[in-house]
Formats: structure tokens, sequence, C-alpha cells
């Protein structure tokens, strides 16, 4: 772009600094907004009992149950493994159990390794060493020496200097849902659909996502044919979140660590014309595949570090796959979310299929109708 005279330099100059000053501005206060939200909730030593162990005990809950997930997945053990009934109403949380008590001793090495070998930077994690295992194994196996490669994926993408650039890569997603005109026109949109669960687990639900331009989003889950599972919600509003699951643990409740910054991250790129500016120190990785398609692989940073990499398919240039990673002291917490069969709505592809992924359960969603640039009442996106 050609400036022409002083004063055009002058008034992109000011014009640029005020949208950045705004932006500034929005940021710092939804920050401060999440830091003031956080110091009143409750951390775990509070919220639970016989929370002893020095790195657990101070985070908040939501990323207390973070950690407990990525404790349980990184073994390969349920709940019940350690905490007696768990999964029914005979559950006994606080008893130590030997396993509880091995559990804090390794949590503790864990956080001795990374602060006496690397500065305190998490290298190490539970899953460096247990890989889904109980014990860890010592000596690899000649089978799999010589067989199929080891497919596990980094958690930070190396970036590389051939091959299609961050921008190309999101600038050809942007063009492939609509282009960048019509992306701008979405500020709102709902989607309606069906539940389907996990393998007969959690489905026969009516689904539906209220997302309004820039950061509101809301996902409802309703049993109309069984009315005792209760209504499922999670949403953001803007500067908090929360999440309603009756058969939960905590059943309801708000949402102010990792996985706030993961809600946020997720109500803006329901927008997708704002994903270049919601997400810095954008690169692109190898490429990859995901189900034997080729990808390409773009990685950036939302807000307070939050991780998040993207899986584009080649050649349409569609989204596929998004990994956003929280953190805990016992390793991050991944949550995946896949999109597929992707249809026209007035101009703009919406992904009609796609499958939500976390440490604690997985659910995946058929949509059967979007309607875009609709009128949505505020209070959708609030607690009830």
């Amino acid at each position: 772009m050609t400036l022409r005279s002083r004063s055009l330099v002058v008034s992109g100059i000011v014009l640029f600094l005020a949208g950045a000053t705004g932006t500034v501005l929005v940021q710092r206060a939804a920050a401060q907004a999440a830091q003031a939200s956080a110091a009143k909730a409750k951390i775990a030593s509070e919220a639970f009992k016989n929370v002893t162990t020095s790195t657990l005990k101070g985070l908040v809950v939501d990323d207390f149950l973070g950690a407990m997930g990525a404790i349980s997945a990184d073994l390969g053990l349920d709940c019940a493994d350690c905490h007696p009934g768990a999964g029914s109403d005979s559950v006994d949380w606080v008893i130590d159990t030997p396993r509880k008590r091995t559990t804090r001793r390794m949590v503790e090495m864990v956080a001795n390794i990374n602060r006496t070998n690397f500065g305190g930077a998490q290298m190490v994690t539970c899953f460096t060493c247990h890989h889904g295992r109980l014990r860890p194994s010592t000596t690899i196996a000649l089978d799999a020496l010589y067989g199929t490669p080891n497919d596990e994926r980094d958690d930070i993408v190396a970036p590389v200097t051939s091959g299609a650039s961050a921008t190309q890569i999101l600038d050809k997603y942007i063009q492939a849902l609509g282009g960048a005109e019509k992306l701008a026109g979405l500020k709102s949109f709902i989607a309606t659909g069906t539940s389907a669960g996990y393998e007969g687990l959690g489905g026969g639900g009516v689904f539906q996502i209220l997302a309004q331009s820039p950061d509101r989003r809301s996902v409802q889950i309703v049993f109309k044919d069984h009315p005792e599972r209760g209504e499922n919600i999670r949403s953001y509003n803007g500067t908090a979140g929360w999440i309603k699951s009756p058969r939960g643990l905590l059943g309801q409740y708000d949402v102010v660590g990792s996985e706030l910054d993961g809600q946020r991250l997720e109500a803006q790129l329901a927008f997708p014309a704002q994903i270049k500016q919601v997400l810095t120190n954008l690169r692109a990785g190898n490429p990859d595949s995901i189900n034997g398609n080729d990808v390409d692989v773009v990685q950036g940073t939302g807000s307070n570090g939050l991780l998040a990499t993207m899986y584009f398919e080649k050649p349409s240039g569609l989204l596929v796959r998004m990994v956003r990673y929280g953190k805990s002291p016992v390793g991050r917490v991944p949550t995946q979310t896949d999109y597929s069969d992707y249809r026209d709505v007035g101009g703009i592809k919406f992904p009609f299929k796609y499958t939500f992924s976390w440490l604690d359960g997985k659910d995946s969603f058929q949509l059967t109708d979007v309607k875009t640039n609709v009128p949505i009442d505020a209070a959708k996106f609030n607690k009830q």
C-alpha cells in the first residue's frame, strides 16, 4: 500500500496507534478481569480435602481437574484406580491409598527434575516415562525398533523455512471458507444438530452452538428424552466462562484457569476472519498427515501463553483439527477438536461434523442447520 502524502502517513499512524491501543486496552481489560476472577476462585486445597502436593494444591479448580486428567491419561489409569468407588455414589475422594501416596512422590519428583536440571522449564512430565503405562518400560522391543516409526508429535512445533508460510496457509484457509469479505460480515450464528456421544454413551441430545462476534460462544446439549441427565453447557461471554455438567464431579463451576483461555480462543476462532489477530507468534511446521490425508501445520499462541496447533487439509486448505494445550505442573493438558463435512451456508463454509475430545471424554456432533447473522440474547452466554 502506497501513502501519497505526509497527511496520509500521519493519519495512518494515528489510526494504527488508535487501533493498536484499543486492542491492547481490550486485551488488558480481559486479562485483568480474568485475574480478578482467578483471585476470587477457590484453589484446590480449599475446594477439596486432602490435596497436599506442593505443585497441585495451589491450582484453581479447573486447572487441578485438568492435571488429574493428565495423570490418569499418562499412566493409563481410571479415576477409580486411585479413588475407591469413583463413578459411583459411594466414591471416597479423600482417603489415602498406596497409589495416591506414590503419585504424590512422583509429582514432586517431576517438579524437582525440572527445577534442578532445566531451570524450571517443563521438559519432563509424567508422560515422558510412562507413555500410558502404569509401569514405565525400560527396554525397547525389537519389533518396535524395526517397525513403524514413532508417530508421537512434539507439543512445540519447530518452524520451517521452506514451503508455505503460516500467513500463506491461513490466507488459503480464509479463502477456502468464503473469503475475507464474506467472513468479515459474519457477526453471529446459531448451529443446531444432534449429539452422537462416544462409543454409544452420551448421545441422543439436541445440540446447539450460539456464537456472537468477536468472542462469545456457548455450546448447549439438552436431552429431551432423558431430562434426568440435565442440560450440559460450556459457555464464554467475552470475559467469563463456565461449565455445567450435572453428572460431572462439580456439576457446575466457573472457569478461571487454562480452560478459560481455551474457551476464549474457541469463541474467537468461531469467527475465522480474526484468526491472525487472536493468535501471535504464528509459525508453520513440517507438513503432516491426519487420518491418511496430508495437512499443513500452523502453531500460534493465544491468551496467557495458551498453545494452539492447527492442521489444514491439502489441497482444500480447510481446518481439520485444532489442538490447544492448557498448563499443569504434570504436563500440558490437550483439548482437541476435529472438523469435517464442510457445507456452504450463505457463501461461508461451516463444518457440519466435529468431534470434541478432552482428557475426561469425547463427544461427536452432527449439525443439521446453521443460521447466520441472527439476533442472540446476550443472556444466553451468561451463567444460568
